[in-house]
C-alpha cells in the first residue's frame, strides 16, 4: 500500500441539503422531520427537534435509518480506497488473537482466537504444558458468528466451568455451566447475569454470583441497575437463589464478588462506575457473621482479595497513584491497616497475586513498569520487559508456583510471559506473530501544552522516512475519561493507515486513567471541558510542529471517545477535514435516560441539578451545534443491539448536522444491525466498520491508496 497526496477534498456549499461522493454524484440527505419538542430544564428552554428518533421500533424511524444507511453506502463503497484497507485488514485480523491463562488446580483455561474465526475460542490444558482442548468454541452456536462469551470462571479444582453468552453484541448475558471433563452442558441457567463476577465454593458445589432484577421486578427503566449478589446451589432452581448482598444499596452499584481460596471470606465490590468504590468482607465460618464495611463512606476506590486470612487492599484514598495495605481479614478496621505498597511517584495499576508473591505494574508516562514483591511488600525486583507497551491479565494462583502476564505494544502483538517464581526465569508462553517489519516505523512520545498549561502526553506513530512538512495525512485518537488508560497495544487497524503512509497519533487526555485519580477527576464532572482542552491542544502541536494541517487531520473516537470528538467538532470546526464519531454520547441532558446511562452520572454530572446541567449544557455536542456552520466531513456509528451508548445519540446529531452544515462536507451515520457498543463483534464486521473509517478518512485527508 502506498500514498499519493491530491489537493484536500475541497468544501463545497450545498444549501439545498445534497453531498456529492467520491466521483463528484450528488446525493439529497434523507429527509428529517422536526417536532417542537422543548424542555424546560432550571428555567432554560431546550429544543430537541429529533426527539422521535429514541423509539427505534418506529416504522417511520426505521424507514430513515434505511435510507441513511443506503446513502452511506454508496459513498463509501465509491471510494477505491476502501478495497484495499479491506484486503489488509482481512490479512491482520487473521493473525489472531491469545489471552493470558486462569490456573485452576492442575487445569490452565484461556481464549484464543486463530484465522478467520469469527469468536474466540476457550480451550483448557491439563498442566500448562498439557495438550489444548477446545472446551467452549461460540463459532459453533452461530451461522453469522453473533454468539459471543461475554465472560466465564472454572470452579476451584477446574472440573466445572461458568460461563456467560449473548448474542448480536448486546451483552446480556445468560449464564451456563459445563462439566469440564466431559464438556457436558448442565441444565443450571441463569438470565439477566450481565457482566457478572462468579465466586465458586471450594467443593464447587455451588457459587456467588450478580444478577440483575427481571422486566416488572423495579420500576420501568431501571432493569439495568438493582445489581444483587445471590447464592446458586447446583442444581437448585435459580428462581429461589436468596440475595445474599445488595438489599438497600444505590441502585447504581455495580457488584462484583470474590471468595478466598479456603472459602472463609466473601469480598464484595460496590462500584460508582469510576468515581468510587466499596469494600464489604465476611467471614463465612462466623455465626451470624455480617458483611463488614471496609471503606466506610470513604470517597475512594477500593479493590480486595484475600489469601492466607489477610485482607489486601489497592486503594487511592490517601494516595491517588495508589497503594497496598495488608490487614487480617477478621478484623479489617481502618486501625489495623498497615500500608505495604506506599504511593509511588507514579501509578500503581494493577496487583496481581500468585506463588505467594504480589506482581504489581505500575504507569509510567502511560507505559507499564513491571515488579515483584513478597507478601509483605518488600520489592524483590522488577521484571524486564521487551519494550515500552503495556501488561495486562495478570494472574495466577495463591498457592501455586508461577505467574502469568501478558504484554502488547504498537508493534508487539498479544504475546503470554510465564514466570517461574522458585527460579524467577520468564519465558514466552503463548503469542501472536505479527506480519509487520517494525523497523520502518518510530514512535515518539512528545508532550503538549494544553489550554490551562498542563503537560499532555501524546504518542505519535509515523514512517521513519516521513518529511515533517506539514503535509502528512494524519489520524489523531483519543479517550479521556471513567479513569481508563490508554497505553500502547497492538492496533491491527491503525497499522493499514501507517501503510498507507500516515501518521497515527494517540493523545493521553485528562479524565483518563495513566496518571493517578487526580488526573482522572481533572477531567470528569465540571472539568470535562480540559479534555477537550487537552485534544485540541495535542493537534495544534501537530500543526506547529510541521506533522500535519487541518486539511490533513482527522480526529477519531469512539463511546466517551465519540463525546470527545463531537464536543471537539462543534467547538473548533475548523481543526479537522475529517472526524469518526464511533457508538457516540452526545446529547448530554438525556444520556441518563437510556440503558445504562445512568451509571455515567458520577462521570459526567446530572443535568437534573442545575450547577450541574450549566456545564453540561455549555459542551453537549448536539445542543451546540450551529446552523451554517462549515463542519468537517463526519462519519457518526451506531449499532442496533448498543446496551452501553443508545442509538438515538449517533441518530439526533446526524440529523441534526446534515441539516446544519454549511460546507458541504458530508455528514453519513453507519448503522449496524445484529451489533452493539464492539464487544463480541465477529471478524468480518470489523474488517466492514475499520475499513469503512480508514476509506472516508483517507477519501476526506485527499490520499490515494494503492
Amino acid at each position: 500500500m502506498g500514498i499519493v497526496l491530491l489537493p484536500a477534498a475541497a468544501a463545497t456549499e450545498n444549501p439545498g441539503g445534497t453531498v456529492k461522493d467520491f466521483g463528484g454524484t450528488s446525493y439529497q440527505y434523507p429527509p428529517s422531520r422536526t417536532e417542537a419538542v422543548i424542555d424546560t430544564l432550571h428555567g432554560r428552554a431546550i429544543a430537541d427537534p429529533y426527539r422521535w428518533m429514541e423509539n427505534i421500533e418506529d416504522p417511520g424511524v426505521r424507514s430513515w435509518i434505511d435510507a441513511e444507511n443506503a446513502l452511506t453506502r454508496r459513498m463509501l463503497d465509491g471510494i477505491p480506497a476502501r478495497g484495499a484497507f479491506e484486503k489488509r485488514l482481512a490479512e491482520l485480523l487473521s493473525i489472531g488473537t491469545v489471552g493470558v491463562p486462569e490456573v485452576a488446580g492442575t487445569r490452565y483455561f484461556y481464549e484464543k482466537r486463530q484465522g478467520t474465526e469469527n469468536q474466540p475460542v476457550l480451550y483448557w490444558r491439563e498442566g500448562h504444558l498439557g495438550e489444548p482442548k477446545v472446551l467452549l468454541d461460540p463459532n459453533a452456536l452461530s451461522s453469522e458468528g453473533i454468539v459471543a462469551v461475554d465472560w466465564w470462571y472454572p470452579s476451584r479444582d477446574g472440573h466445572l466451568l461458568a460461563y456467560g453468552l449473548s448474542e448480536g453484541g448486546s451483552e446480556q448475558s445468560t449464564l451456563h455451566m459445563l462439566d469440564v471433563d466431559t464438556s457436558t452442558k448442565l441444565k443450571d441457567t441463569i438470565a439477566r447475569t450481565r457482566g457478572s463476577s462468579v465466586a465458586w465454593l471450594p467443593d464447587g458445589s455451588g457459587f456467588y454470583y450478580m444478577r440483575f432484577p427481571n422486566p416488572g421486578d423495579v420500576p420501568k427503566g431501571e432493569e439495568h441497575f438493582h445489581s444483587r449478589i445471590r447464592f446458586h446451589r447446583l442444581g437448585d432452581d435459580p428462581a429461589h437463589d436468596p440475595v445474599v448482598f445488595g438489599e438497600g444499596r444505590d441502585m447504581q452499584d455495580w457488584l462484583t464478588c470474590d471468595l478466598s481460596e479456603d472459602g472463609r471470606f466473601l469480598v464484595i465490590h460496590a462500584s460508582q462506575t469510576a468515581r468510587k468504590s466499596a469494600l464489604f468482607v465476611k467471614d463465612l465460618t462466623a455465626k451470624n457473621g455480617e458483611f463488614i464495611d471496609v471503606s466506610g463512606d470513604l470517597d475512594a476506590h477500593f479493590f480486595g482479595t484475600v489469601h492466607d486470612g489477610f485482607l489486601y487492599i489497592q486503594t487511592d484514598h490517601g494516595a491517588p497513584n495508589y497503594r497496598l495495605i495488608k490487614v487480617a481479614a477478621a478484623n479489617p478496621s481502618r486501625e489495623n491497616w498497615k500500608e505495604i505498597i506506599p504511593e509511588g511517584k507514579f501509578k500503581l495499576e494493577q496487583a496481581a497475586f500468585a506463588g505467594g508473591r504480589i506482581f504489581a505494574s505500575y504507569l509510567e508516562n502511560a507505559a507499564s513498569r513491571l515488579y515483584e514483591y513478597d507478601a509483605d511488600g518488600k520489592r524483590l525486583r522488577e521484571i524486564e520487559l521487551p519494550g515500552i507497551g503495556t501488561v495486562y491479565g495478570m494472574g495466577g494462583e495463591w498457592r501455586g508456583s508461577e505467574c502469568f502476564f501478558g504484554f502488547t505494544s504498537f508493534f508487539v502483538p498479544q504475546t503470554v510471559y510465564r514466570l517461574d517464581v522458585g527460579t524467577n526465569r520468564v519465558d514466552v508462553y503463548d503469542r501472536v506473530i505479527s506480519p509487520v517489519d517494525a523497523s520502518r516505523y518510530k514512535v515518539e512520545q512528545v508532550w503538549c501544552r494544553s489550554k490551562d498549561g498542563t503537560q499532555v502526553p501524546m504518542f505519535v506513530i509515523r514512517g521513519r522516512d516521513a518529511v515533517l512538512d506539514g503535509e502528512s495525512p494524519t489520524m489523531l485518537y483519543g479517550y479521556g475519561g471513567f479513569d481508563l488508560p490508554i497505553t500502547p497495544s497492538y492496533s491491527k487497524t491503525a497499522i493499514p493507515w501507517l501503510e498507507a503512509g500516515g501518521i497515527y497519533a494517540i493523545a493521553n487526555l485528562r479524565g483518563g486513567g495513566e496518571f493517578g485519580e487526580d488526573w482522572h477527576r481533572a477531567g470528569m464532572l465540571g472539568k470535562k471541558q480540559n479534555v477537550f482542552d487537552d485534544f485540541i491542544a495535542a493537534a495544534e502541536w501537530l500543526f506547529a510542529e510541521q506533522y500535519t494541517s487541518p486539511a490533513r487531520l482527522a480526529i477519531f473516537g469512539g463511546s466517551n471517545g465519540g463525546l470527545l470528538v463531537g464536543a471537539v467538532v462543534t467547538q473548533r470546526p475548523d481543526i479537522c477535514a475529517a472526524a469518526v464519531c464511533a457508538v457516540p454520547v452526545l446529547d448530554m441532558m438525556r444520556y441518563h435516560l437510556f440503558s445504562v446511562g445512568r451509571y455515567w452520572i458520577t462521570e459526567y454530572g446530572d443535568p437534573g441539578k442545575a450547577e450541574e446541567f450549566e456545564y453540561l449544557i455549555r459542551y453537549s455536542p448536539y445542543h451546540n451545534v450551529r446552523d451554517d456552520a462549515r463542519y468537517p466531513a463526519i462519519l457518526l456509528t451506531t449499532a442496533e443491539s448498543d446496551s452501553r451508548v443508545d442509538p438515538a445519540h449517533a441518530m439526533k446529531m446526524t440529523a441534526r448536522l446534515q441539516a446544519a452544515t454549511g460546507s458541504g462536507n458530508p455528514v453519513l451515520l453507519r448503522f449496524e444491525t445484529k451489533a452493539g457498543h464492539g464487544i463480541g463483534a465477529p471478524i468480518q464486521k470489523v474488517i466492514d466498520e475499520y475499513a469503512d473509517y480508514l476509506a472516508f478518512v483517507s477519501w476526506r485527508l485527499g490520499m490515494e491508496v494503492k
